[in-house]
């Protein structure tokens, strides 16, 4: 019977170097940049929908965000989105809808498990950290921001 030795990291870095599959960066970053782009368009052309029911400069930002969030947990639930995020990478978690998938996604997958134990304990496994380090670092904006303009004029 043979035994067979673990190879050391280096050999193991060589290995995986070449079994892995190359990249296309520049592809990836032409198709992140047109979807990333192509949801802007859309988010702005719900704005100037916004426009045409009359909603004043406030209320338009909250409607074109809310109709977003839609559009992106809509197409999460039709199993859409996770095609989109496959061929466009970053170009579809930035925009509010990457937001929007990464809520309804984890919810959806327990969903079985009931709606407490199962997608309210779940609904914010992805989006929590970053709601978390978002209202952090605001935190730190605005005390930075305070001491500049209050606390040292």
């Amino acid at each position: 019977m043979k035994k067979y030795s673990l190879p050391s990291e280096s050999e193991y870095k060589t290995i995986v170097e070449k079994h892995t599959p190359g990249s296309p960066k520049l592809m990836g970053f032409a198709r992140a940049f047109i979807v990333g782009g192509v949801i802007c368009v859309i988010g702005h052309l719900i704005g100037k929908a916004g426009d045409c029911i009359g909603l004043n400069e406030a209320t338009k930002p909250m409607f074109t965000s809310s109709v977003l969030v839609y559009i992106g947990t809509l197409l999460t639930g039709i199993g859409i989105y996770d095609k989109i995020g496959k061929f466009a990478g970053a170009g579809s978690i930035v925009p509010i809808t990457g937001f929007a998938n990464s809520m309804c996604a984890p919810a959806m997958e327990f969903r079985r498990e009931g709606i407490i134990t199962g997608i309210g304990a779940k609904l914010f496994t992805i989006a929590g950290p970053v709601i978390t380090y978002g209202i952090a670092a605001s935190v730190v904006y605005g005390l930075i921001y305070w001491i500049k303009e209050y606390a040292l004029s």
